[in-house]
């Protein structure tokens, strides 16, 4: 089980987040929707350690992690961002081995092998030697979805994973966070998009703005 207990964040006065509570079953989907200002964004940036949480805590079966500390590979926690943050000049493959390298000490041969993998999964097996200017945006999306699995994560995190993509390829990232369902991820979907939501996920919540 997954669970996020009592975050709150502020930013000076404003507060964002209020005791924020939620629970959920490995492997499961959960889709937080609101409008602009309602925290959802802010919520995801402390699931995954990039903002430091006023207060709460995050229990991966019972067991506490700390989202800013480099974390064992049982309870890692990945991100999907918006603008995928892809560099500009490596190709796809170079992006996606960057981190498993580095951070992971794998092997360039292993992380390619896995890398290449994943690419194939997500119908981009011949992309490997692309650079980012040469994909469509959503080629880009499953890029950036390719490199969170590359570093296995227990749970991944999606910040509006839809946006700026037309009908066919929003259908194709809903097929691809559903085939992770299958593989037992954990994903929480950040997003606008309440059709999205609903096609793909097992809770919905709905945020607004803290007045």
């Amino acid at each position: 089980m997954l669970e996020i207990k009592n975050v709150s964040k502020s930013f000076g006065d404003k507060k964002v987040l209020d005791n924020f509570t939620i629970s959920m079953n490995l492997g499961e989907i959960l889709a937080v929707v609101g409008p602009s200002g309602g925290g959802k964004t802010t919520l995801l940036r402390c699931i995954s350690g990039l903002e430091e949480m006023d207060t709460g805590d995050i229990l991966i079966e019972g067991e506490k992690v700390d989202p800013q500390r480099p974390q064992e590979e049982k309870n890692r926690i990945g991100v999907v961002f918006q603008e995928f943050n892809l560099f500009p000049h490596l190709s796809v493959m170079d992006n996606l081995i960057l981190a498993p390298v580095l951070v992971s000490e794998k092997s360039k041969a292993a992380a390619k092998t896995e890398a290449q993998t994943i690419l194939n999964n997500l119908g981009l097996g011949d992309k490997a030697g692309n650079y980012p200017f040469q994909l469509s945006g959503g080629q880009k999306q499953r890029v950036a979805i390719a490199r969170a699995l590359l570093m296995k994560p227990r749970v991944l995190c999606y910040d509006e994973p839809t946006s700026a993509l037309d009908p066919a390829l929003r259908d194709s990232v809903a097929e691809n966070i559903l085939l992770l369902k299958e593989e037992n991820v954990t994903q929480i979907i950040v997003t606008h998009d309440h059709e999205f939501a609903k096609k793909v996920a097992d809770q919905i919540i709905e945020v607004s703005p803290i007045k």
